[in-house]
């Protein structure tokens, strides 16, 4: 598609096109749902926006898949960053524009207005929650492993070790962590598993979108941790405990 063509779609009709094109959007502070009816160039030139830019974005926007990425080989501290960034994304880009959604979501159809309740009092919850459980697990799991990872290579404190290996299991963090898995069955319940036919409003066809994006994301997110992060997690806290008590040996 060249610039005129992009420049004088409509902004529903592009969202129409692609749901991520909704996304884009957003991130330049363009909610599709208040500008359906007017052209690209129409509402850059209205929010004083660079439609090149924009278009530029619309064309290729940048999606790394966690599948394209060879995180089996990679360091643990590399996999730690990794899945950090990865929470800032989900926290900082993700979550608050499908908040948005929600909270401009606007049923006007019997079929949807209970669906708009339940995930107006639901949603906040379960980002409330998803953020606490972030925060802790690079609060604990994450420090416990970068401590891991320091004295396998011989810089670490006796004592301040000796604490960490009595308080910390990584088989207890791994067990705990599986039920942090499906975080998304209320909503799925609420959505009837995200489900839309021809008739479902535009609005509601790209909330549910991000919704089910979001949770193939997290699933995706959780094999990582499960898969790779805690089998290499594992055997390095082995060698740590291995090498600690040998020394406590010899003391």
């Amino acid at each position: 598609m060249n610039a005129v063509s992009w420049k004088n779609k409509r902004i529903g009709d592009l969202v129409e096109e692609s749901y991520v094109h909704a996304y884009v959007l957003f991130c330049f502070g363009i909610k599709f749902f208040d500008y359906s009816s007017l052209t690209l160039e129409q509402v850059c030139s209205k929010k004083g926006l660079r439609v090149e830019q924009i278009i530029r974005e619309l064309e290729s926007p940048s999606h790394i898949q966690d599948a394209d990425l060879p995180l089996v080989s990679y360091p643990i501290d590399l996999i730690l960053e990794y899945l950090k960034h990865t929470h800032f994304i989900f926290i900082k880009h993700k979550l608050p524009y499908m908040a948005g959604l929600v909270k401009d979501f606007h049923a006007n159809h019997e079929r949807y207005t209970t669906i708009e309740r339940d995930l107006k009092v639901v949603f906040p919850l379960f980002v409330e929650d998803f953020i606490h459980h972030i925060y802790e697990e690079e609060d604990t799991l994450f420090t416990y492993i970068r401590t891991l990872e320091r004295a396998s290579k011989g810089q670490y404190n006796t004592t301040r070790l000796f604490y960490m290996l009595e308080k910390n299991s990584l088989q207890k963090f791994a067990s705990e962590h599986e039920s942090h898995d499906d975080e998304m069955m209320g909503i799925r319940k609420i959505t009837n598993n995200y489900s839309t036919d021809a008739s479902t409003p535009l609005h509601i066809r790209v909330m549910y979108n991000e919704l089910k994006s979001f949770e193939q994301s997290l699933m995706v997110h959780a094999r990582i941790e499960n898969e790779i992060l805690f089998p290499k997690a594992m055997t390095l806290e082995s060698k740590v405990k291995s090498l600690y008590f040998e020394r406590a040996k010899w003391n």
